[in-house]
């Protein structure tokens, strides 16, 4: 299905709101089933003894490996596709959103498993197509617009796992919910759904990184004679 739309797109740039979607749903699938299989692996490899199981940790490792090329390789055709195609064409504003947010997305996946220089370039790729959604987003779709919540929810996760930026997380994450909040009369009935979903999840996600944060300071306090926050 990822081809078979990557080849609509390249064909007209000029996707509708159901061809921009499917889009985005075919290579996620992709990704999601890679992302899972390395967190597994990832997650037996840190919890195996290098010292007494060497071999089940190079086999393992090699796996890994291979999983990290298989996600590079499909990350980058989405990153190439957006910015060979699709965002140099688009001419709408909320797809324009739309877009950056994807590019910004997929190169956060591709941080998730890279570390030192290359997380570093690949985190500021991501947080610059996020900003520069966010800087269109702001100024021309409404707080409750579905893809400007969702850019909302997926830049705010962007904080917390590749930037380990508690703080900035939870202040977006407030932030777009309190705006969309003041403005939910104002919701039309076609994108209720949408947009109450992602306002669910931002004050879920708010909700459990507030609670780290305290968990957090508290051990800090059994530390520490005296904890100043702010300032």
């Amino acid at each position: 299905m990822a081809q078979c739309m990557k080849k609509v797109a390249s064909e007209n740039p000029e996707l509708s709101d159901e061809e921009r979607n499917l889009l985005s749903i075919a290579y996620k699938n992709i990704i999601s089933t890679r992302r899972s299989s390395w967190r597994v692996l990832y997650s037996i490899i840190s919890k195996t003894d290098s010292k007494t199981d060497e071999i089940k940790i190079s086999c393992v490792n090699e796996y890994k490996i291979l999983i990290e090329n298989e996600l590079t390789e499909k990350c980058m055709d989405m990153i190439n596709l957006l910015d060979d195609i699709l965002i140099p064409n688009v001419s709408d504003l909320s797809s324009n959103v739309f877009y950056l947010k994807m590019k910004g997305d997929y190169h956060r996946y591709i941080a998730e498993y890279k570390s030192g220089s290359e997380r570093k370039e690949v985190s500021d790729k991501s947080k610059k197509a996020y900003e520069s959604a966010m800087e269109i987003a702001e100024k021309s779709l409404v707080p409750t617009n579905p893809t400007r919540l969702g850019l909302a929810l997926n830049y705010s996760v962007f904080f917390y796992e590749i930037l380990n930026d508690v703080e900035g997380a939870c202040s977006l994450a407030k932030i777009s919910f309190d705006n969309a909040i003041r403005e939910l009369d104002t919701l039309s009935e076609e994108s209720y759904k949408d947009s109450t979903l992602i306002m669910q999840l931002l004050r879920d996600n708010l909700s459990l990184w507030s609670s780290e944060g305290v968990a957090d300071l508290e051990r800090e306090g059994d530390n520490e004679e005296s904890i100043k926050v702010g300032g």
